[in-house]
């Protein structure tokens, strides 16, 4: 059965990589919930007592992350609903649906700062590695106001762009180390079998989650025209960078933009990373928004360029601003000063577009199993549901190129499937893949 995504959060401490657990989902929830997994610099206001509208910018004290821990974030998608103008009946299980921007569920993975040598023992070593290699893909936060140094240590004038080629270079050198270890008796062993080169690959770097179709497309990435019993170490290691960049694909959040030093460091980036790669980010700024706009003070979207003060409503017409509180002089001087920093310069604080560019690399495609395919609710046809109930309660997030069947096993496990319904009641081959648009609403009927 496909298992679901699964995001890691990687970079240095007090890099801003951290995520802030929100609490009323534990109490309602026994898994560990990131509702607002943008915040990266894990300020949990509520429970130091920080009031956001009396001190913004007071947040509790760095931490490092030193155990890894799975979480549930939220990809904002758009909604099959908006498609079928339904979405006023739309009401997701899990997450949420406004206007036909749904919140979908994502398997998140924040594990423990990363410092140069960790493939030679330092820091926490081959431990972060070792938990990396559970990951889809990589998002690596980087402090591009160059205030931390390469272990996380407050300076001035660091370069954050050496983060991003050691980091890498981390896990090269941890990959090429476990492989060269075993080389010789690999290449024996290569030989005596007459096995094609995926195959032998795939036997040793399946335990980094590769799949034979990652080993191709390596392989197809770097065309080598001479046998692999041949490799001498440069080949090798130009392998390993390759498989590297298929294995992990990596969005770079470059964090901490609202920094007076961070234009430099992001333009000397930029020259040197592929551009779909980068994902300007405040954090801090969309922590700062949200707890205002959850207190009353503000209107905010997440990922918007916008927010609302009381006196923008009373001047766009609205004689009660939308309900909300009065600000103070001070805080009213912060906000305007986050709108021409950040939100009008950038476009917004940028957090919830990393997990959406990440989303991209992986080539995720939502789809929405129903029961119903006529009034794509949970009801089964003459149910007393009709067509006015709930719909489109589920949505499932699958990689790039899979099919049919292997949603209907995401959804059914080892039940038996008669035949899959699409949109109209027209019946879908198993063997269709699917896409945004194509496929992606689906009714699965049990049966043999």
């Amino acid at each position: 059965m496909p298992r679901d995504p699964l995001i890691g959060l990687v970079g240095k401490p007090s890099s801003g990589k951290s995520t802030t657990l929100n609490r009323q989902a534990l109490r309602s929830d026994p898994r560990v919930v990131f509702t607002n997994w943008w915040q990266l610099d894990r300020c949990d206001l509520e429970s130091r007592q920080v009031d956001p509208a009396q001190n913004p910018t007071k947040l509790p004290d760095r931490f490092t992350t030193i155990d890894p821990q799975r979480a549930i974030g939220y990809l904002q998608i758009a909604c099959a609903c908006a498609r079928f103008d339904v979405s006023d009946r739309c009401k997701p299980n899990y997450g949420s649906c406004v206007d036909g921007r749904r919140s979908v569920p994502i398997e998140l993975l924040d594990v423990a700062g990363l410092v140069p040598g960790a493939h030679e023992g330092k820091g926490l070593g081959n431990k972060f590695l070792d938990d990396l290699r559970h990951a889809d893909a990589l998002i690596h936060v980087v402090d591009v106001s160059g205030t931390t140094d390469a272990e996380g240590k407050a300076t001035r004038g660091y370069d954050p762009s050496q983060d991003i080629l050691w980091l890498r270079s981390e896990i090269e050198n941890w990959i090429l180390g476990n492989l060269m270890e075993k080389w010789g008796s690999l290449k024996r062993r290569h030989i005596a079998v007459k096995a094609t080169a995926v195959e032998t690959l795939q036997g040793q770097l399946s335990g980094y989650g590769s799949t034979p179709k990652t080993i191709a497309a390596t392989l197809d990435s770097i065309p080598l025209r001479t046998p692999l019993e041949t490799w001498d170490t440069p080949t090798i290691s130009n392998l390993v960078s390759a498989f590297v960049t298929t294995r992990f694909p990596t969005v770079l959040a470059l964090n901490k933009i609202d920094h007076p030093d961070a234009d430099k460091n992001i333009a000397k980036i930029a020259k040197a990373q592929p551009a779909d790669s980068l994902v300007l980010c405040s954090a801090i700024s969309e922590v700062f928004l949200r707890k205002l706009a959850k207190q009353g003070f503000v209107k905010y979207v997440e990922g918007s360029d916008l927010v609302d003060t009381r006196d923008d409503l009373v001047e766009l017409g609205d004689p009660g601003g939308g309900g909300l509180k009065e600000l103070d002089d001070k805080l009213k001087a912060r906000i305007e000063n986050l709108r021409d920093m950040v939100l009008f310069r950038f476009g917004s604080t940028g957090v919830v577009q990393v997990l959406s560019r990440a989303a991209d690399l992986l080539g995720l495609v939502p789809v929405f199993p129903i029961r119903n395919i006529h009034s794509f609710g949970a009801g089964g046809v003459g149910s007393a549901e009709g067509g006015s109930g709930p719909v489109f309660r589920d949505c499932v997030l699958v990689k790039k190129g899979t099919t049919v069947r292997e949603v209907a096993r995401k959804v059914m496990g080892d039940a038996p499937l008669a035949y899959v319904e699409g949109t109209g009641g027209v019946r879908v081959s198993e063997e269709e893949v699917v896409g945004v648009g194509k496929c992606d609403v689906l009714s699965f009927k049990a049966g043999r």
